[in-house]
């Protein structure tokens, strides 16, 4: 194996808290790319007991585990004699070592500490994997994975303090042969038309989370900034204070499209905090908001806001969610936490696994209230007298 610095690599060397999680598309370069920090630490210090980690040992052989060996053998640093092909340890000269095995070996998980752990495909790995490790590792916690839908790591360690989180594409290996990267990036042309290639696209292209299976709002795009053509349509407002976060998301008519942006997700404000919220951001245009808190409704317009609540019936979170479906949706990169929630939100299921027409747990803040304005909008066609300049 060649080995060469990548784009890759030059982005992983300067992560520097103890918990790094890198996201990636297919080809993006991360599992050498970690190795190789790995090898530079077993060689540079000694003592260093680093551990690699993935869901089963043939799993580790066809991948990690491979370009483990490569690696070395490609830098010139393999010894055969120093390799232990029963334990699958790497014993290097100055007594560090780098050891392979899976999380389907619990005396290997609850066993000795380390000073350094890697999780190959952390997403095949249970939760209660990783805390056994963490709480074994008295160094730095390596994680990767691809983003084919939400798990664990989302919930439990992305924004956490000591904690790097980046996303990794093929466009940051530099190595990587040219019919590959043409090959890859059929998929982005096949992503227009095709709910397949685009959740393809969206997971092994650009590194992000794809669509869990039986996703209530399954078929939506990403756009960097609203366009300037756009036409803002009014807002949609769902309340939270302690448990649930207080949001606002905007509409905008886009052509034949419609585009949310994330304008406000935030827990504990008040009504007061909320009119203060929207003098401060300019928020003049009308306002859809749940009908549940007539009170919060009221109060707002008594500061001069145009806010009334979102008209509901029977179903109306279904008939709601089929509005979305039936149109082609646009979601701006920076609503990070709307993202999160579409690529959440699932249709509940019986017993045999059947789908049900109701949303699985809790109703989203950020869906709920995008829900509320395209549902007034669809409503009263006159809307959107709003133009961006």
């Amino acid at each position: 194996m060649e080995v060469t610095t990548t784009e890759a690599l030059r982005k992983l060397k300067v992560l520097n808290n103890r918990t790094k999680i890198i996201r990636g598309g297919t080809s993006a370069g991360k599992t050498i790319c970690i190795l190789l920090i790995l090898i530079d630490y077993a060689i540079k210090n000694k003592g260093r007991e680093i551990s690699v980690v993935s869901e089963s040992i043939p799993h580790l052989r066809r991948g990690a585990l491979k370009d483990f060996l490569g690696i070395l053998k490609g830098l010139n640093r393999y010894k055969d004699g120093q390799f232990n092909k029963s334990t699958l340890k790497y014993i290097f000269t100055n007594g560090s070592y780098i050891e392979f095995f899976s999380t389907d070996q619990p005396d290997k998980l609850r066993g000795a500490r380390r000073t350094d752990l890697y999780i190959n495909e952390c997403n095949n790995v249970p939760f209660d994997a990783y805390q056994q490790l963490v709480v074994r590792t008295s160094g730095n916690i390596w994680l990767d994975y691809n983003p084919s839908s939400l798990f664990w790591v989302d919930k439990e360690l992305i924004g956490k303090p000591e904690t790097d989180f980046i996303t990794l594409t093929y466009k940051d290996n530099d190595s990587l042969p040219e019919n590959i990267v043409k090959e890859i990036e059929k998929a982005r042309d096949k992503s227009k038309t095709s709910t397949y290639w685009n959740n393809w696209w969206r997971v092994y292209g650009l590194g992000e989370v794809g669509n869990l299976e039986g996703a209530c709002i399954p078929d939506w795009k990403e756009i960097d900034k609203i366009p300037n053509e756009a036409r803002l349509l009014g807002h949609g407002m769902d309340f939270g204070y302690s448990v649930d976060n207080t949001t606002i998301i905007s509409l905008y008519k886009w052509n034949d499209a419609y585009i949310f942006d994330e304008v406000l997700c935030k827990k504990g404000m008040l009504n007061s905090d909320i009119s203060r919220f929207l003098d401060q951001r300019q928020i003049t245009e009308s306002i859809t908001a749940d009908s549940a808190e007539p009170k919060s409704i009221a109060e707002l317009q008594s500061y001069g806001h145009k806010i009334t609540g979102v008209s509901k019936g029977r179903d109306s979170v279904v008939y709601g969610l089929n509005l979305i479906n039936q149109n082609e949706i646009y979601i701006t990169s920076n609503s990070k936490n709307l993202k999160r929630e579409l690529q959440g939100y699932v249709w509940a299921t019986d017993k045999e696994g059947n789908q049900l027409q109701k949303p699985s747990g809790a109703h989203p803040d950020c869906i709920d209230a995008a829900r509320y304005i395209l549902m007034d909008t669809l409503e009263n066609p006159n809307k959107g007298q709003y133009f961006i300049y």
